[in-house]
């Protein structure tokens, strides 16, 4: 069933644990993490970033349909994140699609313009229900606070979430968007010292490369909502190649797709088990 993100992010925070929040690009994506979720018996996160709205010409409304279609029928508690928005008309769509959060993503501009523009966004946000994520990146660089070797300062950190009145806060730690290798090491003290400065739920963005055991001390020193993307698509990229390879006269997309969506489910579940701390983490 459809439900608000802060509703989620604030029982995992509560609960000492973390949850998952995963990129939808396809209606197959949606319909991966719900079975996913259903599957741990656990609560997920279904995001869109403004990436996949490009994807999708630019319309958000047939995307954001099936995605609350999907939650609204699920038997898992699912809330629907719009993700790294820099488009204040898209960041203005998102409550009259079924959004209970966006992230505004102000993090390549200066400290005092990401300041300006995200406290504006969070007004704005406040008027339609809108719980707000944002980052405190890096000046410039495409990743922003996720560009190699960026680590949040927590003071700054502080300042920042006083000043903009942000509900959770994306920081930098060790990890990168986009890795398909699992090789991130994170810096767990910083991770401490950012929790006991900021209070606000922080988010880990890049999660796929991070490895489980690193993934499991990260929600333990205070990481709550942990953004997985890559991991899927490497799934559901592995399984079609492997039903195309194995038959190549297949033309149905329901042939490739079907097994495709199974393995984005299993990633799903086995994610969100490891976060909530209901399986021990494998050593990769």
């Amino acid at each position: 069933m459809l439900t608000p993100t802060a509703e989620i992010v604030a029982a995992a925070r509560a609960a000492g644990g973390g949850v998952g929040a995963f990129n939808v690009i396809t209606v197959e994506h949606a319909e991966a993490i719900v079975t996913g979720a259903e599957e741990a018996g656990l609560p997920v996160i279904l995001q869109i970033s403004e990436n996949a709205v490009r994807f999708h010409q630019g319309r958000l409304a047939p995307i954001a349909a099936a995605a609350r279609a999907v939650a609204d029928s699920s038997r898992a508690a699912v809330a629907l994140h719009l993700d790294h928005v820099e488009s204040d008309e898209l960041f203005d769509q998102a409550a009259a699609h079924g959004f209970g959060s966006v992230m505004y993503d102000a993090s390549a501009s200066s400290y005092a313009d990401n300041v300006a523009a995200t406290a504006a966004a969070v007004r704005r946000g406040r008027r339609r229900g809108l719980w707000v994520e944002s980052e405190l990146g890096a000046i410039g660089g495409k990743d922003g606070a996720h560009a190699p070797g960026a680590r949040t300062d927590p003071g700054e950190a502080a300042a920042y979430v006083a000043a903009t009145g942000v509900d959770a806060l994306a920081v930098a730690v060790g990890s990168s968007h986009a890795m398909r290798t699992r090789t991130a090491r994170l810096d767990h003290e910083l991770i401490g010292r950012l929790r006991a400065a900021v209070p606000v739920p922080l988010v880990l963005h890049g999660s796929s490369g991070v490895p489980d055991d690193e993934l499991v001390a990260a929600v333990r020193h205070g990481m709550v909502k942990i953004n997985i993307g890559t991991a899927l698509n490497s799934a559901f990229t592995g399984a079609v190649r492997a039903s195309l390879d194995g038959d190549a006269a297949l033309v149905d997309p329901r042939r490739y797709l079907a097994p495709a969506r199974a393995a984005m489910a299993g990633t799903v579940a086995a994610a969100l088990r490891l976060l909530a701390g209901t399986t021990t983490p494998a050593h990769r």
